[in-house]
This record gives C-alpha cells, sequence and structure tokens, in this order.
C-alpha cells in the first residue's frame, strides 16, 4: 500500500477530533517546509497563550514567539509532543505545558551559547 493510502486509511480510522488534529499538524509540516526566515529577534517575543489552544496552534505559537531558535533541533521534541498527543491521549494543556518548557529549555540554551560566542 502506498504511503498516501496508507495515510488515508489512517486518517479516516481516526475520530472526528484527532482528524481534525493530524490535519492541524500537516498544515503546520506543510508551512515549515515553505519557510522563509526575516531577522531574528534575540528575545523571545510577547505572544499569550490563548485559551482553549490546541498543540498544533501552540507549536506554532512557540516558533513565532522563539523564533531565534533552529526549528530543526525542535522538529524532534515537539513531534514526539504531538506524538503523545494524538497517539496516547495525553491532554492538549499538558501537551502545551511541556512544549513551553521544551522552548524555555532550547531558549535559555541559546542564549548561554550566545553570550560564551560574545565573550570569546
Amino acid at each position: 500500500m502506498g504511503d498516501s493510502k496508507r495515510l488515508v486509511s489512517i486518517f479516516r480510522n481516526l475520530s472526528q477530533g484527532r482528524q481534525q488534529a493530524l490535519l492541524e499538524y500537516a498544515e503546520f509540516l506543510a508551512e515549515k517546509e515553505g519557510a522563509v526566515s526575516p531577522p531574528l529577534p534575540s528575545e523571545p517575543l510577547p505572544i499569550p497563550r490563548p485559551a482553549g489552544e490546541s498543540v498544533v496552534k501552540a507549536i506554532q505559537r512557540l516558533m513565532q514567539t522563539y523564533p531565534m531558535l533552529e526549528r530543526n533541533r525542535l522538529f524532534h521534541e515537539a513531534s514526539a509532543q504531538m506524538t503523545r498527543h494524538l497517539i496516547h491521549g495525553v491532554t492538549a494543556g499538558e501537551v502545551i505545558d511541556e512544549l513551553e518548557r521544551i522552548f524555555a529549555r532550547h531558549y535559555q540554551q541559546h542564549a548561554a551559547s550566545r553570550n560564551e560566542d560574545q565573550q570569546a
């Protein structure tokens, strides 16, 4: 079975809510493929967390909040959190809390590395 047929088969067997989450995640990945980055700020942008935010929207918000971070370094951890939500049923709130910790940790590492580079 081809990948696209397999994906459609999996999609059809999901609940409506999980189908929507999968579509949002696919849109996130598609957006990532075509991203062009403007000059990056050195500090996180103050983008508040809205009530009822989906995991995909949280990832998008955090990418906008921390544009200085390398997306490829975050992708694996963000994908793991999405899997926890979609496959293992962890609530969106719990996953988003963890995503916020992950992004903050990566930012702290980024800032520390930048400070080391400036001192060298």
